[in-house]
């Protein structure tokens, strides 16, 4: 009581405290650097991890990019190679001209190699950088070399696609915000009492939001998704807290004339209730620190850290804004459009055991569904920009004019006899799929001798410590078939250098399949196990944690389980994600009508009033959050050319309304069928839960009052 008595006193300065705190969160907004390079987010002890950063430390090369150059003669393609290798950060420019400007005949080099280079009206440039694939000197240098290489040019490589993700990402982040707020504020405005409150929510909750992400600067970098999605969840998720105390701050000034008492007893009921709410959406997120693919980790922590300060802003700055604009509010105020839910929820209960049949019935498919939609998700994330992306269009004309759908690279130690190398090379061109392998020994050939090859091309392939080959493969990055191809490589790798590493985008993709593999169903373990133990606590049961989480848990199923039947597949990331996302943003919703009919069995009421009474004083809270958490992710959904960001968004938005829809309908038939085992197995309902004098009466009490403090559990 001290705490909201404190907010209220000094609400002004809460309001400049505020205001002023915006400005470095600003300033952090700004500077916080942001990782569009899914990669990077790999555990740093893999072989692929280790292999890249020797490649950068050893040889100088970290980025690689393939260049396509179409229906240019060679006097032009070589002007061109001559312009990239001034490029800053182009450590390398590597090309069939490139062997005969070296001094090396054109007569005794390899057929094989100029094949490599050069087709009817194309020719193939590799470019190295000395810089890694995802840093900002490596992308101001792609964009660079596309605007030296103009039109007929085509830059494929990671760096490139991050390059494309990253313009894309800053054009459109902006809008997502836009068009949440908008959405969200139009929901509100559908669903709430009056029309100027949801301005106030959104200026109280843009605040928290601008301080989140300020606060990032001290994580050192997020990655794009987390900046993408974080403004958006945070607005979603925390509108229900805005709510909590906008009703309890109506109801206590029913019983006083005095605003700042009334709002005083809100903050009160409201922190608690609010608290107890949020606990459960913190799990949810913190449950993705425990992914060893740390992009989990990044978006875990923001977020979990957006939800508190929610909290924060909701006990803090959204009374002061209340009290400040308290008469406008007032006078702007309207009748809700949610009407009284009495009748309805009394038909609901009424046929419950419908409810319980058509649950029984949906499971199985919903699982089913869910399975699948895990096993048909992709992971190369080319795939996630539109198909008109100067990346996606390079990959293409790569495979079309040169066959070619992923390089990998090989590290082997230059210990290994010349010798031992060749055989090996031959080894690995016979592995299906494998187009070429390019190292100095595939230069050399049998013709070329060792002694003549000049030191500027020694110095590409060869360091002292390593020899660096290059495998084209016909196979695409994260298929099936590259997975095995990349398996019979480091199996005849490691039979001539054990430690040797084979690298690249293919082999780093493989690694992130089998990680997040592992990591999906460690966090639903973490996520289920943590918020189970949070209702068992919050409800003081043990059979009711086993309902709840059954009716989210169906609606997940049902939500990740519609892609498979749909034919759609989703990138990888998100199935993760939203399972945890959705079941600690959503059980709140199944919190509030459990706690309310407790309260009614407590009181002695019969379970089918109960059920009744918590169902009907439930509803419009759950509408509202749910409805919120739609709008505000559904329009990004529709809105977003990025598929990673359209997908997810689109998942929570469904996932709010299945959620909604589970709890309504299915929770109270649970609640209904297994009222004994509860009341058995719940704290302090044994013995109430058998009623007495008023646990004959049937339906829902007419007290009025009553509804408007259901609405503030």
């Amino acid at each position: 009581m001290r705490f909201s008595k404190a907010v209220v006193k000094h609400r002004v300065l809460i309001l400049i405290v505020a205001l002023v705190l915006m400005i470095p969160s600003l300033l952090g907004l700004i500077s916080t650097r942001v990782n569009y390079d899914m990669l990077n987010y790999l555990p740093d002890d893999m072989d692929t991890v280790k292999g890249q950063n020797e490649l950068l430390d050893d040889f100088g090369k970290g980025a690689f990019s393939l260049i396509i150059a179409e229906d240019m003669p060679d006097r032009d393609v070589a002007a061109l190679a001559d312009k990239l290798k001034t490029v800053e950060h182009v450590e390398t420019v590597l090309w069939y001209t490139s062997l005969e400007q070296a001094g090396i005949p054109k007569e005794i080099l390899p057929d094989d190699i100029y094949n490599e280079f050069n087709t009817d009206h194309s020719t193939m440039m590799a470019v190295f950088f000395d810089s890694s694939t995802s840093a900002d000197v490596t992308m101001d240098a792609i964009r660079e070399i596309r605007s030296i290489a103009g039109k007929q040019c085509f830059v494929s490589g990671m760096s490139a696609l991050v390059t494309d993700l990253k313009d894309l990402c800053e054009e459109e982040e902006p809008i997502y915000v836009g068009i949440a707020v908008l959405l969200a504020c139009a929901a509100m405005l559908l669903f709430l009492d009056s029309w100027l409150v949801p301005f106030v929510f959104l200026a109280s909750i843009g605040m928290m939001i601008l301080l989140n992400l300020g606060t990032n600067y001290f994580l050192g970098e997020i990655s794009y998704i987390t900046k993408a999605l974080s403004a958006v969840l945070q607005l979603a998720v925390t509108m229900d807290y805005s709510i909590f105390l906008w009703h309890s701050y109506n109801e206590q000034c029913e019983y006083t004339d005095d605003r700042c008492e009334a709002m005083s007893e809100a903050i009160r009921k409201t922190l608690s209730s609010v608290v107890g709410s949020s606990i459960t959406t913190v799990a949810g997120f913190a449950a993705l620190c425990f992914m060893t693919f740390t992009l989990g980790r990044d978006l875990g922590i923001v977020m979990a850290k957006g939800v508190i300060l929610g909290v924060i802003g909701c006990v803090t700055v959204l009374p002061a804004l209340i009290l400040v604009f308290d008469k406008p509010l007032q006078k702007t105020k309207h009748r809700s459009i949610i009407p009284d839910m009495s009748g309805f929820s009394a038909r609901i209960v009424k046929v419950f055991p419908a409810f319980i049949v058509i649950f029984a019935l949906i499971v199985a498919p919903a699982l089913y569904g869910y399975n699948k939609t895990n096993g048909e998700v992709y992971y190369d994330m080319g795939e996630c920009l539109p198909e008109d992306m100067e990346y996606v269009i390079a990959n293409s004309k790569l495979s079309e004019d040169f066959n070619i759908a992923s390089t990998h690279m090989v590290l082997v130690s230059s210990d290994v006899s010349s010798v031992n190398v060749r055989h090996m090379i031959g080894e690995m061109e016979k592995v299906d799929g494998v187009k070429y392998v390019l190292g100095l020994e595939s230069v050399l050939g049998s013709r070329v001798p060792e002694e003549i090859l000049p030191d500027s091309i020694r110095e590409i392939l060869e360091s002292d410590k390593w020899e660096l080959l290059l495998i084209n493969s016909e196979y695409k990055v994260a298929s099936d078939e590259v997975g095995s191809q990349i398996d019979s490589l480091n199996s005849i790798l490691k039979k001539y250098d054990d430690g040797g590493m084979l690298i690249g985008e293919a082999p780093c993709m493989k690694d992130m399949i089998e990680t997040t593999d592992r990591d999906f169903k460690v966090v639903n373990a973490v996520s289920v196990i943590a918020i189970f133990i949070i209702i068992a606590i919050v409800e003081r049961s043990i059979s009711l944690p086993f309902i709840l989480i059954a009716v989210i848990e169906l609606a997940i199923f049902i939500n990740l389980g519609l892609p498979h039947y749909l034919g759609q597949s989703l990138p990888f990331i998100a199935p993760i994600c939203i399972s945890t996302i959705q079941l600690g943003a959503t059980v709140d919703y199944a919190i509030l009508m459990t706690t309310r009919y407790k309260s009614e069995r407590i009181s002695g009421h019969d379970k089918r009033s109960s059920v009744v009474t918590a169902l009907s004083s439930s509803i419009p809270s759950i509408v509202v959050s749910g409805m919120g958490l739609f709008a505000a992710t559904f329009g990004v959904a529709v809105y977003s050319d990025i598929d990673i960001i359209s997908s997810m968004c689109m998942l929570m938005a469904r996932g709010a309304v299945v959620s909604m829809f589970c709890v309504i309908f299915i929770l109270p038939s649970l609640l209904m069928l297994c009222d004994k085992l509860i009341g058995a197995t719940t704290f302090g309902m044994k013995r109430h839960s058998s009623g007495g004098n008023n646990g004959r009466n049937k339906g829902v009490r007419s007290d009025k009052t009553d509804e408007k403090i259901l609405q503030n559990v």
